[in-house]
């Protein structure tokens, strides 16, 4: 059965919260003000924060920076999810990944639908690793983040979890490089 299991320590991790915008200011950043206050409330670590363009380059090299710094186990991304021009989240950071998760846009879409229906496919949420980190890409609402982070990342950011969670298997991300 799903759930925490309260005799396993909590263990934080090292966040970074990135959103995708081409007029959003830290000022008026609500889905980046949302992960946060999430991030926080929950005891782990937000290592960094910023607000990049909608451009493929300045995004994708944000996260990988982000993916190469040893404090940063998890990158999350806000904006540019969904089909207009300048939606080019998905596009500059799935060549980044070294294993797509299907299944974080499956629950993802799963979790939306309940609350806005059909709408839900006019996100292009995704996840997936890179460099032993652990990456999602959501739509820039805050109601998105919040579904989010609220049905999903909650859980598997939390060693507690069980039967299974994210936490866990961060040591085993890149063992495929540790080999002989």
């Amino acid at each position: 059965m799903a759930g925490i299991d309260e005799k396993r320590p909590f263990i934080p991790v090292g966040i970074a919260i990135l959103t995708v915008s081409d007029t959003r200011t830290r000022a008026d950043d609500k889905s980046g003000d949302t992960l946060e206050a999430r991030v926080r409330d929950t005891g782990h670590r937000l290592e960094a924060r910023a607000i990049v363009s909608d451009d493929k380059t300045k995004i994708y090299d944000q996260v990988k920076a982000w993916t190469l710094d040893p404090n940063i186990d998890v990158v999350i991304t806000t904006g540019g999810t969904g089909f207009t021009g300048r939606d080019v989240t998905p596009e500059a950071l799935e060549p980044l990944f070294e294993k797509r998760m299907d299944g974080f846009s499956e629950v993802f879409h799963r979790i939306s639908f309940e609350k806005i229906g059909t709408s839900t496919i006019q996100s292009r949420a995704t996840g997936g690793v890179a460099n032993a980190t652990f990456i999602f890409v959501l739509p820039g609402s805050p109601g998105a983040c919040r579904d989010a982070w609220d049905g999903i990342l909650k859980q598997q950011l939390d060693y507690r979890h069980m039967p299974c969670n994210f936490v866990e298997i961060m040591p085993r991300l890149d063992e495929h490089l540790k080999r002989g």
